[in-house]
């Protein structure tokens, strides 16, 4: 049973993924317009000739790169200042407002501002950043809180070492949370990242390739980069996740032993 549920289940998603293709094609051939919508046929023939380019790879690379940057600085940020954060009811109450202001400005004015202050070719750094940072850092703070205090005094008292306590208490907690968090993040640090790219207009960048094919109606390249955007962004969340549960795991295995 356990080997059927997982081929049904691909069965089922290779099938749903025909039927839209199918539906984009015919509906391509009804409009039968390529500034208003391109075959699936005529996007994969253009990616194609795109993955065939070094500018292309170039491209990918550098805002892959930024966008990477980004995220785990985020990341590392947020972890330690939900660290010192879970310790001082003061600085909580004094970052709260600041955060809430930083998740709810839209990207566009974030990008704007930041033009006036930065070189484009590394704003999509900051605005992952930005995007990604209150989300973990709320997420580990609310893991950190929520350790079970009775542990953490039994550790005090049996003077059990910051390493060992990070390791077998606090990690086991507060990585459910991370796990939540990077699941949201990813996904719109990539969106955010690569939107921030499209207004600032970084030479060599992929926001660069989006912006051109706007410019001249080429919505083979806008669909093709787009696809790559899609594919790029999908599966670094699925490694970034993949690593993390193996992670949760290995840890749920040394606390058991």
């Amino acid at each position: 049973m356990s080997k059927v549920q997982p081929t049904k289940k691909v069965l089922l998603t290779a099938g749903a993924a025909l039927f839209w293709l199918l539906v984009w094609q015919a509906l391509s051939l009804k409009i039968n317009n390529r500034i208003l919508l391109v075959s699936p046929v005529t996007v994969l023939g253009r990616l194609f000739e795109l993955l065939q380019t070094a500018g292309f790879w170039r491209a990918v690379a550098f805002t892959v790169g930024r966008i990477l940057l980004g995220f785990l600085s985020a990341c590392t940020a947020a972890v330690l200042l939900a660290a010192v954060s879970a310790k001082s009811a003061a600085l909580r109450g004094l970052l709260r407002p600041l955060l809430g202001t930083v998740q709810a400005t839209p990207v566009a004015s974030f990008v704007i501002l930041a033009l006036l202050w930065f070189s484009s070719r590394n704003l999509s750094v900051l605005i992952s950043f930005l995007m990604v940072f209150p989300i973990v850092y709320a997420n580990c703070l609310q893991g950190i809180l929520s350790v079970d205090r009775g542990l953490l005094e039994m550790a005090r008292v049996f003077r059990i070492g910051p390493l060992r306590r990070l390791l077998y208490i606090y990690l086991p907690d507060v990585l459910p949370y991370l796990l939540s968090a990077l699941s949201v993040s990813l996904g719109l640090c990539w969106k955010s990242g690569v939107a921030a790219e499209v207004i600032g207009i970084p030479v060599g960048s992929i926001g660069e390739l989006l912006y051109q094919a706007k410019v001249h109606l080429d919505t083979a390249d806008l669909l093709a980069v787009t696809l790559v955007i899609i594919l790029v962004s999908l599966s670094f969340e699925k490694l970034f996740l993949w690593l993390a549960y193996r992670l949760q795991r290995r840890l749920e295995g040394t606390v058991r032993v």
